[in-house]
């Protein structure tokens, strides 16, 4: 039994899976929307020509359909029927994406399949009740802003990486779709910043994990992310100059004070005046304050099911 499925494969028992198939199909539901056939031969023990079958059995009963992608067979199960039996019914990886995005996904179902007995949140919904149950507000988890006709919408982790949490530890799964250079790896990074800051605050250790699949991708992840667990300081610094989150913190609790009439904070500072200019001085200081290690560690995988070839 896969303890963050909680159950929900066995309502797929209606289209015939039950145990290991069923248990495989609700982890690709849930975390990707597609797979290869090595991928699925793997996970079940399965040889290639079972695997060939299973594909053709759930594409002729046309719940899934496979493409192929740049010489790589993906098979992305689309049925509306699955997912809504699975309580995911609003989840988008049933439908086409672009060859970036379906990298992403096969890249963070190939680290999940691996590891299936950690505390993975699989859906948007799981992850921000998780945060918010440790009295984490929304405003700290990354989100995108969808702007239509019928108003706006919030969708929050939208890549859809895996994250995992448990009483001791927090991991977020970063998927390098192949970008070439490491911005997309810090823009993730500086989406999900405040958000680990809460998570420390409240005892849990950080862990990144960087999928990729080629050498430069792998140099380039441990090169990024060993900055964020020891940044370089200045030689320089005093040990008891203040650090960027510091700062931002002290501009909080002022502005916070100031806002609710704070007596405490006001005294303080002297008055109302005073603690303007003390944030004055703290916002100048910010651009240039010394970073912190952000993240307290990190790995780099590199998937073998799936070749570093152009995609």
């Amino acid at each position: 039994m896969i303890a963050h499925l909680k159950g929900r494969e066995k309502a797929l028992e209606a289209f015939g899976w039950t145990g290991r198939n069923a248990e495989w199909v609700a982890l690709v539901c849930l975390h990707s929307g597609v797979f290869t056939r090595d991928q699925i031969s793997d996970w079940l023990g399965i040889d290639r020509f079972k695997a060939l079958r299973f594909v053709q059995d759930i594409t002729a009963r046309r719940l899934a359909a496979e493409d192929t992608q740049e010489g790589r067979k993906i098979c992305r199960i689309c049925g509306r029927a699955i997912y809504r039996a699975l309580g995911a019914e609003d989840i988008r990886h049933r439908r086409i994406a672009s060859p970036e995005v379906l990298m992403r996904r096969l890249l963070s179902l190939d680290y999940v399949i691996g590891r299936t007995g950690q505390a993975w949140l699989p859906t948007e919904h799981e992850k921000v009740t998780a945060f918010e149950a440790l009295g984490i507000e929304r405003a700290l988890l990354p989100v995108r802003v969808y702007r239509g006709a019928a108003g706006e919408t919030r969708r929050y982790f939208p890549l859809k990486l895996p994250v995992a949490l448990d009483t001791e530890r927090a991991a977020f799964v970063y998927a390098d779709p192949g970008h070439g250079t490491a911005a997309g790896l810090r823009s993730w990074g500086r989406a999900h910043r405040e958000l680990w800051g809460a998570l420390q605050e409240r005892g849990r250790t950080i862990e990144v994990i960087a999928v990729v699949r080629t050498d430069s991708e792998f140099d380039r992840a441990e090169k990024v992310l060993a900055n964020w667990t020891d940044p370089a300081r200045s030689p320089s610094r005093s040990k008891a100059s203040a650090t960027g989150r510091e700062i931002r913190r002290d501009i909080e609790r002022i502005e916070e004070g100031i806002r609710r009439r704070d007596e405490g904070v006001i005294e303080k500072h002297g008055s109302v005046r005073g603690c303007l200019v003390r944030l004055a001085e703290l916002r100048a200081v910010l651009p240039t304050a010394p970073s912190e290690a952000v993240i307290d560690g990190f790995t780099v995988w590199r998937s073998k099911r799936l070749p570093g070839d152009p995609f």
